[in-house]
């Protein structure tokens, strides 16, 4: 391993997440505030390391990140191993997002995809059912974003690098950024 350059990829991501993303997060962190405020949900999805974050994301809104304080309404779709199943062999491996989001989510809530690469077929396609159903959607993505980038209402990318490590901890950084300052605006 060269840590050398493993130092260098890591301190850019952290840059570019702190300076070019800082007013989009900010932003980002208001738009779920308010939602929260009016008594909407927070869901999330993504694949693999991206529905661990997806489970972080939930947890840290739904139990609390920093201060003492009420629940947030935040649910991770990466969690229910029997929807998980059932809609995987009654409809496919695509629609496992989008079914739940078309139960559960409802006008005014966010669903924030996440997708190092933003071609994940099955969070596109949760992304399209709800901006039918009036969700606003935000993406955490990478590197040029895929076809997610076009599809969101919001775009939360690490684009300086491809590396999916990278952008997972790009991801985890903003993640954490995000529920500090909704905390803030809440509690």
């Amino acid at each position: 391993m060269d840590w050398d350059i493993l130092a260098e990829h890591y301190l850019a991501v952290g840059h570019q997440v702190i300076t070019e993303l800082r007013e989009p997060i900010e932003a980002v962190a208001n738009d779920l505030a308010e939602r929260i405020r009016g008594g909407r949900k927070v869901m999330i999805c993504g694949n693999g390391g991206s529905a661990a974050d997806a489970q972080h994301f939930a947890a840290e809104l739904t139990n609390r990140f920093l201060k003492e304080r009420r629940p947030f309404a935040g649910l991770a779709l990466t969690t229910d191993t029997s929807a998980l199943t059932a809609i995987s062999n009654d409809y496919g491996y695509e629609q496992v997002f989008v079914k739940q989001v078309q139960g559960l989510g409802q006008v005014g809530d966010a669903l924030v995809a996440i997708s190092t690469s933003g071609r994940a077929k099955n969070v596109c396609l949760a992304v399209e059912a709800a901006k039918a159903m009036d969700i606003h959607t935000i993406a955490l993505t990478g590197g040029h974003g895929g076809e997610l980038v076009d599809l969101v209402d919001t775009v939360l990318s690490v684009s300086i690098t491809d590396s999916t490590p990278r952008i997972q901890e790009g991801h985890g950084l903003m993640i954490h950024l995000l529920c500090e300052r909704v905390e803030e605006l809440l509690a």
